[in-house]
């Protein structure tokens, strides 16, 4: 299949309005199964290293579940406050929607008993492959205009316990996926000036 200049232009479009999307943006709209299996499909379809597609899938939904999950994060936000004692934007800042989105999913690496082609120097690369996979479903969740925000401070063995999960998963991401009232132009944290958007100059060497 070859692409037009349109579909490279679209797919440039999707990528760089992609937000990692904050509680406080989200709507309570219910999405529908044929766009939540869009965004799995996604997922599915990312590369992976031998092959392995080492992804599985908890798709949450239940309140009682959520509300298990937030205050953990609650816990954990608690404990994080003293990396960053002098940043007035840090205690501000709404950084999940757990309980905002009608759909949470965590996003786990399977772990595996037998060598797997790619992964015997690099034992990381099947974890990488889950990354991608969340990749994927982020840029086809924009490309219907619904949102996921990627929560990180959880503690990830209380989050397997929560979802009883056996200790051959690996918590890789969990994300809070909802429409939203809005797509900001800018992500908030470099809005908010957290940090500068680092230029291709200062990312890239030459050897």
């Amino acid at each position: 299949m070859n692409f037009s200049k349109k579909d490279i232009k679209t797919l440039e479009n999707i990528i760089l309005s992609r937000r990692d999307v904050r509680g406080n943006n989200f709507k309570s709209k219910k999405i529908k199964n044929k766009y939540l299996n869009k965004i799995i499909q996604a997922g599915i379809n990312a590369p992976s290293v031998g092959f392995s597609q080492p992804w599985k899938f908890v798709i949450i939904k239940d309140k009682n579940i959520k509300h298990k999950v937030y205050k953990n994060f609650k816990k954990e936000f608690k404990k994080s406050k003293k990396y960053f004692p002098k940043s007035k934007i840090y205690y501000k800042l709404k950084l999940e929607g757990i309980k905002e989105t009608p759909i949470n999913i965590a996003v786990y690496y399977k772990k595996e008993k037998k060598k797997i082609l790619g992964q015997t120097s690099q034992s990381k690369m099947g974890e990488y492959s889950v990354v991608c996979a969340i990749q994927n479903m982020w840029l086809m969740a924009r490309s219907l205009n619904i949102g996921i925000g990627w929560v990180s401070i959880l503690k990830a063995k209380k989050i397997n316990k929560i979802l009883d999960v056996g200790d051959d998963y690996v918590l890789v991401g969990y994300l809070c996926i909802g429409y939203v009232k809005k797509f900001l132009k800018k992500p908030e944290l470099e809005k908010l000036k957290w940090e500068k958007r680092k230029e291709l100059q200062n990312v890239v060497i030459s050897k």
